[in-house]
């Protein structure tokens, strides 16, 4: 999953980041509203975490706009500010959770892994033909056996049985897996690809990953 952090002081923000890389999620960072606002509204989330009292732009602007805009991605604020009328604030204008500062990071894991339990209707667990993927766990099966994945191999799993179904790009698999400042060869996503075929479909003799010519891959099977 891929989560954006939006905080002006480097040293929490780094901090954070690195705490939620830990835990196999894949992280954007921006140091300042205006920043924060632009890549919330260019690339597509999994979640925001928003710190408040930012430079150039609130946090609480940020939230209002993108929900007037129709952009309901997840937002968790935390800020320094601990009043009453500042949580009801951040409630009022969209938010879907919020933490007082100084922040406990295993607080913090705990209610984004809520948060992303509540906003994902599948609690957690999807089955696409014969692959089941329980986003929680990070565990994959294929046919009924349990299959080890690296932490890239699963979020590009994970990103095409989202879009079951649908032919997904080279460039919407980076940009939906890989951090925002990724520079390197997009024929990365191939080798992801091809990883995931020879682990997940050549020992079973399926056939679930499906080259869309002049478009992508797309994920076939039965969505349960």
């Amino acid at each position: 999953m891929k989560l954006l952090v939006v905080e002006d002081d480097s040293e929490l923000a780094t901090a954070v980041t690195s705490r939620l890389r830990a835990e196999g999620f894949t992280v954007d960072v921006a140091l300042d509203g205006n920043d924060g606002w632009w890549m919330a509204t260019e690339n597509g989330y999994d979640l925001i975490v928003l710190d408040l009292m930012l430079p150039c732009r609130d946090g609480l602007t940020i939230c209002r706009e993108l929900r007037a805009a129709g952009n309901w991605t997840p937002v968790l604020v935390m800020t320094a500010r601990d009043g009453e009328l500042d949580q009801v604030g951040a409630f009022d204008v969209g938010a879907d959770d919020y933490l007082a500062k100084p922040v406990s990071l295993a607080v913090l894991l705990a209610r984004i892994r809520s948060i992303l339990r509540r906003h994902d209707r599948r609690g957690g667990c999807s089955t696409v033909g014969g692959l089941r993927i329980d986003s929680a766990a990070r565990q994959v099966w294929s046919s009924g056996c349990e299959v080890a994945l690296t932490r890239r191999e699963f979020d590009v799993l994970e990103f095409l049985m989202r879009r079951a179904g649908e032919a997904v790009s080279k460039e919407q698999i980076l940009q939906g897996v890989w951090e925002f400042d990724f520079e390197g060869d997009p024929n990365i996503v191939q080798v992801y690809i091809t990883r995931l075929r020879r682990k997940l479909d050549a020992p079973f003799g399926t056939d679930h990953i499906h080259t869309a010519r002049g478009a992508g891959y797309r994920l076939h099977g039965h969505v349960g």
